[in-house]
C-alpha cells in the first residue's frame, strides 16, 4: 500500500477524483486543516491517528498522508489500446489531430520519472507509455517530485513497448527517438502524430524500441560532459514539439 506525504501531492490526487483515501490525520496544522476541508469537499474518508501509526505507515510524513496504493497517474487512466481508439475519427484538418506521446524505456530513478511528468502536464502531453517493469514505481517520491502531476497525466503500462510502438504507428504516428547522434531536434516536424522515446538512465533506449524509430533526434549542446539528465531532456524536448504545435495552430487561423 502506497501513501502520498507532499502537501501538493495530495491536493492533486484529491483534486483529480477517483481517491478514496482515507485521508490519515496525525497533526492538524494549517496546511493539514485545509487539506482536510478539500477532501470534506470531494468526499475523501478522514480518519483521525497517533503519530506513531502514521509513522510506521508512511515515514517521513508531515502529520498526514493519503492512501493512494500505487496508483502514478490519472485516476481512470485508459489502456493504450483504448486511447489509440479514442482517436479514430479525427481527421488531418482537425487540430485535435496534433497528439503528443511520450514513451519511456526503463526510467528507473522515482525523481527523475517525476520530473518528466511535470514538464508532460506542463507541454500538454496526451499519453505516457512505460514498461510495466523495469521503471520507477515510488508513488509518494513521484507524487512529489511532480508536484502532484503525477495526478494529471495520463498514462498506459504496456508489458512490450517495442509492440506498443508498432501500435502507435498502426495509428499513424511517427516515432523519434532521443539520442546524442540524432539530427537536432529543432529540424524535425514534430507536429500531428507524434512519439518521443527517452532512454533509461544512462542506458539510453533499448536496441529493439531504438531499431523502430522513424529517426533520431538530439538536443545540440556545447557542455563539456556528454549528455543532460533525461528529466532535463524531456522538458527540452516536449517544450519544442509544443512550440511547433503552437506555431502550426496559429498557421490554422483564418485571416
Amino acid at each position: 500500500m502506497g501513501y502520498l506525504t507532499g502537501f501538493h501531492a495530495i491536493e492533486e490526487r484529491i483534486r483529480a477524483g477517483g481517491t478514496q483515501g482515507p485521508l490519515l490525520v496525525a497533526k492538524a496544522g494549517p496546511r493539514a486543516r485545509s487539506l482536510v476541508g478539500l477532501a470534506g469537499e470531494y468526499r475523501v474518508r478522514v480518519d483521525r491517528v497517533g503519530t506513531h501509526e502514521l509513522d510506521r505507515l508512511a515515514p517521513g510524513h508531515r502529520g498526514i498522508a493519503l492512501e493512494a496504493g500505487e496508483l502514478l497517474g490519472a485516476p481512470g487512466n485508459v489502456s493504450l489500446e483504448e486511447f489509440i481508439a479514442g482517436l479514430e475519427g479525427r481527421g488531418a484538418k482537425d487540430k485535435s489531430d496534433d497528439v503528443l506521446v511520450l514513451i519511456l524505456d526503463e526510467i528507473t530513478d522515482p525523481h527523475n520519472y517525476g520530473a518528466i511528468l511535470r514538464s508532460c502536464d506542463q507541454f500538454g502531453v496526451d499519453m505516457v507509455v512505460t514498461r510495466n517493469r523495469r521503471t520507477a514505481k515510488h508513488a509518494d517520491i513521484i507524487a512529489t517530485t511532480s508536484a502532484g502531476a503525477a495526478a494529471w497525466v495520463p498514462a498506459a503500462e504496456v508489458a512490450n513497448l517495442p509492440r506498443a510502438v508498432d501500435e502507435l504507428k498502426e495509428a499513424g504516428f511517427w516515432i523519434y527517438g532521443a539520442d546524442a547522434a540524432g539530427e537536432a531536434v529543432y529540424a524535425k516536424d514534430l507536429r500531428g502524430r507524434a512519439a518521443l522515446v527517452l532512454g533509461g538512465e544512462g542506458t539510453g533506449i533499448s536496441r529493439l524500441l531504438r531499431e523502430k524509430c522513424d529517426a533520431l533526434v538530439a538536443i545540440p549542446t556545447r557542455g563539456r560532459i556528454d549528455s543532460l539528465n533525461v528529466s532535463v531532456a524531456a522538458g527540452i524536448l516536449l517544450y519544442e514539439a509544443r512550440r511547433q504545435r503552437r506555431n502550426n495552430a496559429k498557421n490554422r487561423q483564418p485571416d
